[in-house]
């Protein structure tokens, strides 16, 4: 299978570079695997339509919809050389030592990165607030070796949100609760879960007035859902690991679901990743676990029956999971290029900040 084949032309028009003005009131598109059928809705619509037969089980259950509670850190920081003056923008990505000395990041440019090279950083009022070193690169990362602990309380005051790449703007105040879920619970992600921030009160609120249960799982995001696929053939692209627990009481939710053949609705691609890692059987297995599982056509799900989600970046691995989910009567492939088609033409909003997507 080529990475080519899951490429698509995107006008820059598309590729929303703000959040629309109020969280849930952005479109949706369904698609039913089965028929082909797709329709435009808004995601405010969402607790209607789930309560509909079609996402009811036999004997009336309703479906369990699964998010992902983790809390994007301002892990952004800028750099000064301190030999050159020379500003480098690093990502934080996780910390390599009890302490929060070292921390593994991403920055432009990694492999011309000279080791033992210094950077300071600076405060909102330009005081020097750290300095580090890069000790060492893994891969296209750097190590980062720091002269004091960095944890999320400095982060908070020196850091930025990691907006992504696409979005070609500073962060501004107002994505420090944009670019969150409602439901952030547990820091440790280098992005947010971008399903998860259409929702409001409100919108949570009317699933559970319609008996839709909710449970949660905690993936901190990492780059190896959103590198690039470098490959020719995709079989040969390998993803980073990412970590993700799931505690007693969700994973009890989840079991009961599946025993009663309730549906199971992972609300983004984080959260399916999850369920499929720790599914057995009818069991989900519990705590903190690592995952690096690659999903592409032809996989075979164990716990997902409907997936709620944003439109994805061409030749992503987020792409290639959301044909290999659309797989059924039709070539996934084909049905999610053709319904990315469909919202061209109908101008949907794409990426991040973008529109939405279920697919059942």
């Amino acid at each position: 299978m080529k990475t080519s084949d899951f490429f698509f032309e995107l006008p820059q028009h598309l590729i929303a570079q703000y959040p629309g003005e109020q969280r849930g009131q952005s479109r949706l598109m369904t698609l039913d695997r089965a028929t082909g059928k797709r329709a435009h809705k808004k995601v405010v619509d969402l607790p209607e339509i789930l309560d509909s037969a079609r996402f009811t089980s036999a004997s009336g259950g309703k479906p369990l919809l699964v998010f992902n509670d983790t809390k994007v850190r301002k892990a952004r920081i800028e750099g000064r050389h301190e030999k050159t003056g020379a500003s480098s923008e690093f990502l934080l990505l996780e910390k390599k030592d009890e302490a929060g000395k070292i921390w593994k990041a991403l920055v432009k440019r990694a492999k011309r990165k000279k080791t033992e090279s210094v950077y300071i950083f600076f405060d909102s009022k330009n005081k020097e607030t750290a300095k580090a070193e890069i000790s060492g690169k893994e891969g296209e990362f750097v190590l980062l070796e720091f002269d004091r602990a960095i944890d999320d309380g400095w982060l908070e005051k020196n850091g930025h949100i990691p907006l992504p790449p696409y979005i070609k703007r500073k962060d501004a105040p107002s994505d420090a609760n944009r670019y969150q879920t409602i439901y952030a619970r547990e820091t440790g992600s280098a992005a947010a879960p971008t399903a998860g921030l259409h929702f409001t009160d409100e919108i949570l609120r009317g699933f559970a007035s319609r008996g839709i249960e909710s449970a949660f799982v905690t993936l901190h995001v990492g780059l190896g859902t959103f590198l690039p696929v470098r490959s020719e053939n995709v079989e040969d692209h390998l993803m980073h690991k990412e970590s993700f627990t799931i505690t007693e009481e969700n994973a009890a939710l989840i079991e009961r679901a599946k025993a009663q053949s309730r549906k199971i609705i992972a609300v983004g691609t984080t959260s399916l990743r999850a369920l499929e890692s720790s599914s057995y059987g009818d069991g989900i297995k519990r705590g903190w676990q690592d995952t690096s599982i690659f999903i592409y056509p032809g996989y075979k799900f164990k716990a997902v029956d409907a997936l709620f989600t944003n439109f994805h970046t061409p030749l992503s691995t987020l792409l290639m999971l959301a044909c290999a989910f659309a797989d059924g009567a039709f070539s996934g492939r084909e049905l999610i290029l053709e319904s990315y088609a469909e919202a061209i033409r109908e101008e949907y909003r794409f990426f991040s900040y973008g529109d939405a997507m279920l697919i059942y």
